[in-house]
């Protein structure tokens, strides 16, 4: 699933153009790819859960200090007993600073762009082509979505997707935040992590395939986690499938059109509809 749009280095692994080498099509480089897409993906996870760790503990002395200064002193004891679950807006601010934190600094550690890749993105960026790209794949991409869920649904499959509460609890009570956050923020930082970073690696070493593929699985896998909500296998792979395809109809957007705002853009769209679905129609 970075406080407003991404950095001008947020751009594509592409190296300088050579004498009869496309810009979309970058050679080979030495070394491991497949080696350093793991790396990279180890470091962002190692992070990730480092962020969310330190995140739930600032989280729980935040309210501790709130229950001690509600009931006094001679609450201390039970402090850590009241501490409940974070609300909504705890959950997704320690979501942000986890998965943003993680996907900035592999970025910066691992893929940061040079001078030529951010003139190369912009370049392309200024394309009307580029756009027109964008739209059609975000369209697939939610008539992909809503495909597989009505043929699951007409085989008995109806998953929860596992933010649904949290998405419907903030719609609740901060609907702007939760917009600003589903729609500008989560597809910065998701497309740097897993398009810019990750498929970007495979990509730059002539195996974009297999960066898609990889990359792909990736993303959904940190969208539908097995054994933190009620969802079936069957429900999980239907989700795996929808999420799946999300990132791979990312992935080829951003190979084919050269930058990053693309599949940012086509993100945002896509999250953006399904909120508006949930806003106005109940639907997830």
């Amino acid at each position: 699933m970075s406080a407003t749009a991404p950095p001008a280095s947020v751009t594509p692994p592409l190296p300088p153009t050579l004498p009869g080498t496309s810009p979309r099509t970058p050679p080979r480089k030495p070394g491991s790819p497949l080696a350093g897409f793991f790396i990279d993906l180890g470091i962002a996870i190692a992070t990730l859960l480092g962020l969310s760790m330190l995140g739930g503990l600032f989280w729980g002395m935040f309210r501790a200090v709130e229950v001690m200064h509600e009931q006094g002193p001679e609450a201390a004891a039970a402090a850590m007993q009241q501490l409940g679950q974070p609300g909504a807006l705890a959950q997704i601010l320690m979501a942000l600073f986890a998965t943003g934190g993680a996907a900035l600094l592999v970025y910066f550690l691992r893929r940061r762009a040079n001078p030529v890749e951010r003139a190369q993105s912009w370049e392309a960026a200024r394309q009307p082509s580029t756009w027109g790209w964008t739209l059609l794949v975000a369209a697939c991409v939610i008539v992909g979505s809503n495909l597989i869920s009505w043929l699951a649904k007409l085989a008995g499959s109806e998953p929860v997707p596992t933010n649904l509460a949290l998405m419907e609890q903030s719609l609740a009570h901060f609907p702007w935040f939760l917009a600003l956050f589903a729609i500008v923020l989560a597809p910065a930082y998701e497309e740097l992590l897993f398009r810019r970073v990750l498929f970007g690696r495979l990509w730059q070493a002539g195996r974009s395939w297999l960066g898609l593929l990889l990359s792909s699985l990736a993303f959904a896998l940190i969208h539908e986690v097995p054994g933190t909500s009620e969802n079936g296998p069957l429900e999980i792979a239907q989700l795996w499938m929808v999420y799946g395809g999300m990132g791979a109809a990312f992935a080829w957007l951003y190979q084919r059109t050269g930058t990053l705002w693309a599949p940012i853009a086509a993100h945002a769209l896509n999250n953006a509809i399904a909120l508006a679905a949930l806003v106005f129609l109940g639907m997830h």
